[in-house]
């Protein structure tokens, strides 16, 4: 969706076109964000659109919301990670990820395991439970992404993941980590 496509960050779901706001004089009171053109306020409402409805629909069809899933797409990726890569990895904070984890170990998608190498750490793993669903729910997955991008074309998309991934190794620059 482009910046055009936004007036105040507000879109009529019904006919998805913009709501246009009425036009204000400036305010005397300093400055206001432009949403048009405010990319964190982009970023943002992107992510909570495609989170809430990623959650209802994974809740619905494979019995997890979406911070279990983006728990086991990243267990897939590196199995016996600690809860601290899955915390550096999806940006979450320790407290959530080890409720998380707690729920999931309950419900056999994942095993906990003390780390042979460091035995204040755990290696977290998919269980055969946890794989099975992962497999399922990639392919919702992985189809959710494509009718989301399918308003770019090839060259598009690509692009887009380029500057994406420029913004979020940029991230340093506002969140202060070193």
């Amino acid at each position: 969706m482009t910046g055009d496509a936004w007036t105040l960050g507000v879109m009529s779901e019904k006919i998805r076109t913009p709501r246009k706001a009425p036009p204000r004089e400036p305010e005397e009171h300093g400055l206001t964000l432009d949403l048009d053109r405010y990319v964190p306020a982009f970023i943002t409402f992107i992510a909570n659109k495609l989170s809430n409805s990623a959650t209802a629909f994974y809740q619905r069809n494979f019995g997890v919301n979406v911070t279990e899933w983006r728990i086991m797409s990243l267990l897939a990726i590196e199995p016996g990670i600690p809860a601290s890569r899955i915390c550096s990895v999806i940006g979450f904070d320790k407290g959530p990820v080890s409720h998380t984890l707690a729920l999931m170990k309950d419900r056999g998608l994942i095993a906990i395991r003390n780390d042979p190498q460091d035995g204040r750490s755990h290696s977290i793993s998919l269980t055969a439970k946890g794989r099975a669903t992962h497999d399922k729910v990639i392919v919702a997955a992985l189809e959710r992404e494509r009718r989301l991008l399918a308003c770019l074309d090839k060259n598009e998309q690509e692009m887009l993941i380029a500057l994406l991934r420029r913004i979020h190794d940029n991230l340093d620059a506002v969140t202060g980590a070193s």
